[in-house]
């Protein structure tokens, strides 16, 4: 059945609607879209953007290598750069700093009314595709390819298995997570 789902664009589609919604509404029930919790994560007084993304990726990555292990999906690693990376870092924390959203989050604020994310956060994505389309150019040729390493995930690096990365991952950020707790965060 699920070969059959992975050979479906149209259901692909559906699925990946479905998906966006109810991540939508984990976001917002989760807390993580409020402009106080967000803050509240830089200024390290409220954990709860970390603990959610944590999990996301705890979840994600146990999941991806289940379906990997079954034949049902293949990783795509690509290459990159220490230049690419560090001008997307520049350009998500520029917009993550004067307006406390995220490109998720922001999209999430925006449908539940919050005036900033309309008024600020979609014109400030807009305008920041815009202007980063128009120096492309120059970015690719002189900043982007700098420091360029191979498409390598950690285990293949390690040349180890990937459990042997995930599951300490694993236990450490259950641990994390018990150490919060018990602070209080």
């Amino acid at each position: 059945m699920l070969k059959a789902l992975h050979r479906n664009k149209k259901a692909q589609m559906i699925l990946g609607l479905l998906i966006g919604i109810a991540f939508g509404f984990l976001l917002q029930k989760s807390g993580v879209t409020s402009y106080s919790v967000v803050i509240g994560q830089l200024l390290l007084s409220d954990f709860t953007v970390l603990k959610m993304m944590l999990s996301a990726v705890i979840v994600g990555t146990i999941g991806f290598h289940i379906l990997k292990r079954m034949g049902l999906v293949q990783p795509h690693v690509v290459s990159g750069s220490i230049g690419s990376s560090l001008i997307g870092g520049l350009v998500f924390g520029l917009g993550f700093a004067l307006l406390g959203y995220c490109p998720g989050t922001v999209a999430k604020a925006a449908g539940q009314g919050a005036l900033d994310a309309i008024f600020g956060g979609f014109p400030g994505m807009l305008i920041g595709a815009g202007l980063y389309a128009r120096i492309y150019p120059a970015l690719n040729a002189n900043i982007l390819h700098k420091g360029e390493f191979p498409a390598q995930t950690l285990p293949q690096l390690l040349r180890v298995s990937e459990w042997l990365i995930i599951l300490p991952l694993v236990v450490v950020s259950v641990l994390f997570f018990i150490l919060l707790g018990y602070l209080g965060l």
